[in-house]
């Protein structure tokens, strides 16, 4: 027979660890403050605002490499697909893949005077900095592209990793976090696709998500990331004054 004193205190650890789950369990939890040492930010859509060239450009790629163009009225749909989706949709076979990605870096390469960076990126970049957060880069782009995008802001940026593929970018942020040292569990990989998403996830690290990138906000936010920045000056307030 249970004792009576261990069968209450049973009882009413049961009925505090219910409650501590429905507490995180519940759309409004509070959430835990995490102070992140390493940055690692995607490069088009999140710091470069190279959609609109790419709008630009991609219906001559399509006629280049036999897929199937961009109508404007579908753009909003599109953006609301992951990458593997958006391929699909457009007939793009993965084989084509690396000539299309060289063809684009090319364009982009001699086109780089109409990509700026967003407004208030350089300084966000210094406030990090400043804060003592390390900022790392994972692009599909090449390193080269990179640096020239970023200007003077490139040496703000202790590492490098381009020239990822599609769907490589998971292996390209181990890569980073092992070279700088820093816990998974403190590096935070920043970005505006699904992909980005997908790849910190299986790289084991956080990720925040910006809502004025090439994928639809809605659709990024609802895979539940675990930083949202409405704007750029949302990254410094998160992330430096979790430094300070």
């Amino acid at each position: 027979m249970v004792n009576a004193d261990i069968l209450r205190s049973r009882t009413i650890s049961f009925i505090a660890s219910e409650r501590l789950n429905d507490w995180f369990d519940a759309d409004t939890a509070p959430r835990l403050s995490v102070t992140y040492s390493l940055a690692i930010f995607d490069l088009d859509g999140t710091l470069a605002d190279s959609f609109p060239w790419f709008l630009r450009v991609v219906n001559n790629v399509a006629r280049e490499f036999n897929f199937r163009a961009v109508a404007p009225d579908d753009v909003e749909r599109l953006r609301g697909l992951n990458s593997l989706d958006i391929l699909k949709s457009l007939d793009v076979p993965l084989w084509k893949l690396p000539r299309i990605a060289t063809r684009m870096r090319a364009l982009k390469r001699a086109q780089l005077g109409d990509i700026p960076l967003f407004h208030g990126v350089p300084e966000m970049l210094s406030a990090l900095t400043d804060a003592g957060v390390r900022l790392s880069l994972v692009s599909s782009d090449n390193e080269a592209n990179a640096r020239l995008q970023l200007g003077g802001n490139a040496a703000l940026f202790s590492d490098f990793a381009c020239g990822a593929s599609l769907f490589g970018k998971a292996s390209k942020f181990r890569r980073i976090v092992k070279r700088a040292g820093v816990s998974p569990g403190k590096t935070i990989a920043i970005g505006d696709e699904m992909r980005d998403f997908d790849a910190a996830r299986a790289a084991g690290i956080a990720f925040g998500g910006v809502a004025w990138g090439f994928a639809a906000p809605s659709a990024l936010r609802a895979l539940s990331p675990d930083e949202w920045f409405e704007d750029v000056a949302e990254i410094t307030r998160t992330l430096a004054a979790a430094e300070c």
